[in-house]
């Protein structure tokens, strides 16, 4: 094992010996110069670092530690900051100068330029070195659906209507401080005291009648915006204030979208369907997500797979909410890109189950194929009765997996803003299971 004797030694150092999975990251990273290349066209965006003059950008490898470091510990940036003064081991781990410490925009500013796609490389690849060292051999697999929820409150038709007509006024303030002599309809405290009412009222008949009412103002407001948008070019007389317009821009439409599908269902009573719905003008992005008999959920669909050490081997951000029969093979098609092999033993839920993934399972030369539940003429696919109940019960355990993640970094729901930075938020908290499932196999190895 490559990574076992440069461990064991660098344990002698109690800081080290402390913190093993920032002792297995950083010896990776040292032995492993390609997992910094790998991110290094995102971090410089493609722009050479300059040779000559005061270097007050961290390095490509400085970065990704603290993005690192900061994931392993759950910090925000400014804690982030606060480490890099306070904490040895993160002095250590970072190799910053203590004397120099970067400020948490610095970090912020580069951490963040690292794309899902480039995350989701990184993570095959920490994979491909824990294969390698035998922690896993991709043998049996097993998968599953979770929700990761987007920060969002419950969405109504009465607080989308509020939320715009708050925002738009927010927006419209700022712009009021850059411009002077501007001036505005105020429309927030009269709809404010609608909102409420709409909240409490239980009566159909009086909740259609304030809904119209809150509708009229909003249309009022609507076309406030849409006026000051059109006269964007006499307003933009600061960067600051054309910032405000464009943000205003694009609230619009948004703006539209809600009055629409309020208008329809509250006062239509029409079903609005799903895909003309709005569930946030915060996280535009977020889907709705519904499993079965279970509470509605507002987030994304993350389908995950994992092998027999527990490490996550797939992991994929869905649109929409796709049936869990429709991921099965293009998860076992990523795997084989990924790892260059097919399992020997697939594991899933009921929810995967299909005739069509079977057959298509069998053509793969997968030998046992285990669906927790199966429905009409469908058959588990197994050596023996024996196997078939040991995948079974092997399969449940991807749901500890999937508690683990969510609960050892936060990620029941994504607090990260936007979409971008949600797929960030996903496949930095995989890295930072992994390594410590990786260090796990590791410190087992070492005590045998």
């Amino acid at each position: 094992m490559k990574l076992f004797e440069p461990l064991v030694l660098k344990f002698e150092d109690g800081n080290w010996a402390n913190d093993p999975e920032l002792g297995l990251m950083d010896t990776i990273l040292e032995q492993n110069p390609k997992l910094t290349k790998m991110l290094e066209s995102d971090i410089t965006q493609g722009k050479p670092s300059a040779t000559f003059g005061r270097q007050d950008a961290p390095s490509v490898e400085q970065i990704i530690r603290a993005a690192i470091y900061k994931e392993m510990k759950n910090l925000d940036y400014r804690s982030l900051e606060y480490a890099q003064e306070d904490s040895r081991i993160c002095e250590k781990f970072v190799k910053i100068d203590p004397y120099r410490p970067y400020s948490f925009q610095v970090w912020q500013k580069y951490i963040s330029r690292i794309s899902e796609e480039k995350l989701e490389m990184f993570m095959v690849e920490l994979n491909r070195i824990a294969i390698s060292e035998g922690l896993e051999d991709v043998q049996s697999f097993r998968q599953d659906a979770t929700v990761i929820e987007t920060n969002i409150h419950y969405p109504t038709n009465n607080s989308l209507v509020w939320d715009c007509i708050k925002e738009s006024e927010r927006l419209l303030e700022h712009l009021k401080e850059e411009i002077e002599g501007f001036s505005f309809e105020e429309y927030k405290k009269k709809a404010k005291k609608i909102y409420f009412k709409i909240n409490v009222e239980k009566n159909a008949e009086k909740r259609v009648k304030m809904f119209q009412k809150q509708l009229k103002m909003f249309t009022e407001c609507i076309n406030q915006v849409s006026n000051i948008v059109k006269k964007k070019s006499e307003y933009g007389v600061t960067a600051k204030a054309i910032g405000y317009i464009a943000m205003l821009e694009s609230l619009l439409p948004v703006m539209e979208k809600v009055y629409s599908m309020t208008e329809r269902k509250e006062i239509n009573k029409e079903s609005v369907p799903v895909e003309e719905k709005i569930f946030s003008i915060y996280e535009r992005h977020t889907d709705i997500i519904v499993k079965g008999q279970r509470d509605v959920q507002f987030g994304h669909k993350v389908n995950l797979g994992c092998g027999k050490s527990n490490l996550i081997l797939t992991c994929e951000i869905l649109e929409g909410n796709p049936k869990d029969s429709e991921l099965y093979q293009g998860t076992i098609e990523m795997v084989k890109k990924y790892y260059g092999k097919t399992p020997e033993s697939s594991a899933t839920d009921g929810g995967f189950a299909s005739m069509a993934n079977i057959e298509y399972s069998k053509k793969e030369g997968i030998v046992n194929i285990v669906f927790n539940k199966i429905r009409g003429c469908m058959k588990n696919v197994a050596n023996n009765k024996w196997i078939e109940n040991k995948l079974k019960r092997w399969r449940s355990g991807i749901e500890a997996i999937i508690s683990n993640l969510k609960r050892g970094f936060h990620i029941s729901r994504c607090v990260w803003k936007g979409l971008r930075h949600y797929g960030q938020k996903v496949f930095w908290s995989i890295i930072g299971y992994n390594l410590r499932v990786m260090t796990a196999g590791l410190l087992a190895g070492m005590t045998l």
